[in-house]
């Protein structure tokens, strides 16, 4: 099994791009194909908030973009904001800040939320209207789609997904499996 999920990993890399919490000596990688505008990636912000707590040094987790525009339209134009805060060094707080005020995700809440997050609002500006960030999310949409990703939230656990469909507990424990040691598992 170890052999596995070591195979799995590789399926999913991390890039520069990728936008991650915890330290690279990490066992484990969780990675969200999420989306601002989505309620069930809101309802599972907090739970990854507390698992990142419990899990401490042992957990690496990435946010990947997956705007279902279909059916969220300012999903793309949120992420597009997060992306603009990344380029800033600052997407943790945008992050956190769309899917908290995720009922008010319009362009004139967008750019208040840039002006909470402490962002260069001119540099906002111009990258907003250039769309410069849109081809790495929509890039980072497509790998989703590629490994599987069908809807939002989608977490892979050491290249793995897991369903959360029926709750959280099902990722708390797709960690705890994969911090066992080898001869364990």
């Amino acid at each position: 099994m170890p052999q596995e999920r070591n195979e799995a990993v590789l399926l999913l890399p991390l890039n520069s791009t990728d936008h991650v919490l915890g330290p690279a000596s990490a066992t484990v990688i969780v990675i969200e194909y999420g989306d601002f505008e989505c309620p069930y990636c809101r309802t599972a912000y907090p739970a990854v908030k507390i698992l990142l707590k419990h899990f401490q040094d042992r957990v690496r987790f990435v946010f990947r973009h997956f705007p279902v525009v279909e059916i969220h339209p300012h999903a793309e134009r949120a992420a597009e904001s997060a992306e603009t805060a990344g380029a800033q060094g600052r997407f943790w707080p945008m992050h956190d800040l769309l899917f908290e005020n995720q009922q008010h995700l319009g362009d004139e809440y967008l750019r208040q939320y840039a002006l909470q997050a402490r962002l260069d609002l001119q540099g906002y500006d111009r990258d907003m209207i250039s769309r410069i960030h849109l081809s790495s999310i929509r890039e980072q949409m497509n790998s989703g789609k590629q490994r599987g990703a069908r809807g939002t939230p989608t977490f892979f656990v050491n290249g793995v997904i897991e369903d959360v469909s029926f709750g959280m507990d099902t990722l708390y424990k797709a960690i705890e499996a994969n911090l066992q040691p080898a001869n364990m598992s």
